[in-house]
C-alpha cells in the first residue's frame, strides 16, 4: 500500500512501479525501462491516502525516503514520486506510537556502546513536508536516518543478507543464523566487519532487539567490489511490546536470550575459523560499555518508561 500510495499504481502492476522508482532503488541497483511508455500520474490521491492511513492503522510503520531542505527552516521533504530522498523517514504507528522514539534512543545508545550509526535525528512531524494528512494522531514524532547507499559521488551499492543468502523477504527469520552471517564476513571482508557484527549482535542481546532478520543485516561495497558490515540500521528493543520474544534468528542452535552463551559463541568462531579470543573479548568489551553508558543514560534517552522497565528485567535474566 506504500508503494501504491508514492507510485501511484496498482501494486500487481509490477513494471509501471519500477520504471517510476527504479533509479532510486536501494544501493547502485537500477531499473530502467527498455523503451519510453506512458507512466502513471505520481499524485496521490485521496483513496490511496486513506488506503496508506489504513495501512498504519493495521500496525505498520510506513517508511519513505525523504530529502533534507536547505533552506532556513530546514526539515525534510517526501517527494511524491518517492525519488532522490537521501533520509529514510520511519512514522509512528498506531500499535507502537512510540517506536521512532525507541529507534531513536537504541541508535543513539549503540554510537555509545562503539557501533557504527549513520546520522539520525528525531523530528517533530510538522518539520516533515509531504507527508500524508492525519498520519499525527499515531504519535507526535519521526524517526530519521541518512541513508549510507549515498554519498558525494552518488550511489554505493549494498547487499542485505537475504540477497546473499538468497532468500525471499518473506522467509527473512528463516533460512540462515546468525553464525551463517559471521561465516560470510570472516571469508569476504576484514577483522574489522567481524568485530562489528559481534559487538552489534550482543548489543541487540543485551536490549532485546528480536527482530535483527537477514533483511536488517546488509553489506556495503565503497569501492565498488570489496564488502564490508554496513553500518546499523533498524536497532530498537522489542522486548518492551512483546516480552516474551526471542532472537530472530538462530545464534547457531537456538534462537532463546539466554543461549548466547560462551559456549555457543565459541561454537559460532570455530563454525566461522575465526579465533575465540577475538569474538569473546569483542562481546565482553561490549557488555562492559553497555551497562556503564545503561546506567548513566538511561533515563535521558528517548525510550518511553516501560521500555526501560523492560530492558532492566531482560538484562536482568542475562548472563554477566
Amino acid at each position: 500500500m506504500l508503494r501504491g500510495y508514492l507510485a501511484g499504481v496498482k501494486l500487481i502492476r509490477e513494471y509501471p512501479l519500477l520504471a517510476l522508482v527504479g533509479q532510486d532503488l536501494p544501493g547502485a541497483v537500477k531499473a530502467l525501462p527498455i523503451e519510453a511508455a506512458s507512466l502513471p500520474s505520481t499524485a496521490p490521491s485521496s483513496a490511496q491516502v486513506e488506503e496508506t492511513l489504513r495501512f498504519s492503522l493495521a500496525g505498520v510503520q510506513l517508511k519513505f525516503s525523504a530529502i533534507q531542505n536547505r533552506g532556513k527552516k530546514g526539515g525534510l521533504t517526501i517527494p511524491a514520486n518517492g525519488m532522490g530522498g537521501d533520509w529514510i523517514i520511519k512514522l509512528p504507528s498506531v500499535r507502537h506510537p512510540d517506536g521512532p522514539e525507541n529507534e531513536f534512543a537504541a541508535m543513539n545508545l549503540a554510537r555509545m556502546v562503539g557501533i557504527n550509526v549513520p546520522d539520525i535525528d528525531l523530528l517533530p512531524l510538522d518539520a516533515i513536508a509531504g507527508l500524508p494528512a492525519g498520519i499525527g494522531r499515531y504519535g507526535t514524532s519521526a524517526y530519521a536516518i541518512r541513508r549510507f547507499d549515498r554519498n558525494e559521488a552518488g550511489a554505493v551499492h549494498i547487499e542485505d543478507f537475504a540477497q546473499v543468502f538468497n532468500v525471499f523477504p518473506a522467509d527473512k527469520y528463516e533460512n540462515a543464523s546468525y553464525r551463517h552471517i559471521l561465516s560470510v564476513l570472516a571469508i569476504e571482508t576484514d577483522e574489522a566487519s567481524v568485530v562489528e557484527f559481534i559487538r552489534r549482535l550482543t548489543y541487540c542481546v543485551l536490549i532485546g532487539n528480536g527482530d535483527m532478520h537477514l533483511k536488517n543485516w546488509s553489506l556495503i561495497y565503497p569501492d565498488g567490489r570489496r564488502p564490508s558490515l554496513a553500518p546499523a540500521y533498524d536497532l530498537l528493543s522489542t522486548v518492551g511490546y512483546i516480552p516474551e520474544d526471542d532472537a530472530a534468528l538462530k545464534f547457531h542452535r537456538s534462537r532463546a536470550w539466554d543461549s548466547f552463551t560462551h559456549e555457543e559463541l565459541t561454537v559460532m568462531a570455530d563454525r566461522a575459523r575465526l579465533p575465540a579470543r577475538l569474538i569473546m573479548d569483542t562481546v565482553r568489551e561490549t557488555v562492559e560499555r553497555f551497562d556503564a553508558a545503561w546506567a548513566q543514560e538511561k533515563r535521558h534517552l528517548t525510550f518511553s518508561g516501560e521500555v526501560v522497565t523492560a530492558i532492566d528485567r531482560h538484562r536482568a535474566k542475562l548472563a554477566a
